[in-house]
C-alpha cells in the first residue's frame, strides 16, 4: 500500500466514523476513492485459496527423513503437526512437535494466499534457529505446491534458497520435500516429511 493510498482510505475512514459516531450520513465518496476502498475489500476478502488452505487442517503425525548430504544415508526421525485457521480463514497456522537429528523440536509455521500477487506464501521458525524462512510459490487445485524460500545460512553467514515441493499423496496423505544446494553448489534432496491426517 502506497503512501497516498494509505492516506486516502485512512482519511476517509475516519471521516465516515466520525459522522456516523455523530448521527450523521457520511460523506459521499469520489469514484477514485470508491475503486480505491473497493479494491481493499476484494484484496482482503478469503476465497476457494484460503478455503483449500483450511481444507488441510487438523492433527497429523509426521515421518521425517534429512539427508546432511548427497548420497548420504537419512537420519528419520517423528513428531506431530497441528493445523487451525486464524485471521477470519485467511491464514493457515502449522504448530509441530518433533525430534530433528535425535533432539526436541518445535516449529511455528504460516501459510496463505495473496489476493493480490496471486502467489501462495509461508513462513517458518523453529527451536534450531533464531531466523525465519520466507517463502512464496504456487499451487494447483489438488495443493500440490512448489515454493521457493530464503533464510540466513549459519555456516555461510548470508542467505540462501531452497526449492521445496509439496503432494497429496492420497486424502490424508501428504509428502513434503526440500531441495537445497551442496557444497559442491549441485542440488540436492535435503529433507522428506510425510504427513498422515488422524
Amino acid at each position: 500500500m502506497t503512501g497516498k493510498m494509505t492516506a486516502t482510505v485512512l482519511s476517509t475512514l475516519l471521516v465516515c466514523g466520525a459522522a456516523w459516531a455523530q448521527g450523521g450520513e457520511p460523506p459521499k465518496m469520489t469514484p477514485e476513492e470508491q475503486a480505491e476502498m473497493e479494491a481493499y475489500q476484494k484484496a482482503g476478502t478469503p476465497g476457494p485459496e484460503h478455503a483449500a488452505l483450511a481444507a488441510a487442517t487438523g492433527n497429523y503425525t509426521i515421518k521425517i527423513k534429512s539427508w546432511p548430504k548427497a548420497g548420504a544415508t537419512p537420519i528419520e526421525d517423528t513428531g506431530t503437526v497441528s493445523r487451525t485457521m486464524t485471521l477470519d480463514g485467511r491464514v493457515r497456522v502449522e504448530e509441530c512437535k518433533a525430534t530433528m537429528f535425535g533432539a526436541p523440536m518445535t516449529g511455528h509455521g504460516m501459510m496463505g494466499y495473496d489476493n493480490v500477487s496471486k502467489k501462495y506464501w509461508s513462513t517458518w521458525m523453529d527451536t534450531m534457529s533464531t531466523g525465519m524462512m520466507t517463502s512464496t510459490g504456487t499451487c494447483d487445485a489438488k495443493q500440490n505446491c512448489k515454493f521457493t524460500g530464503t533464510y540466513n545460512d549459519a555456516v555461510k553467514k548470508g542467505p540462501a534458497t531452497s526449492r521445496m515441493t509439496s503432494k497429496q499423496t492420497s486424502p490424508t496423505t501428504e509428502v513434503f520435500e526440500m531441495y537445497g544446494k551442496g557444497k559442491d553448489g549441485k542440488e540436492f534432496k535435503m529433507m522428506e516429511i510425510t504427513y498422515t491426517k488422524q
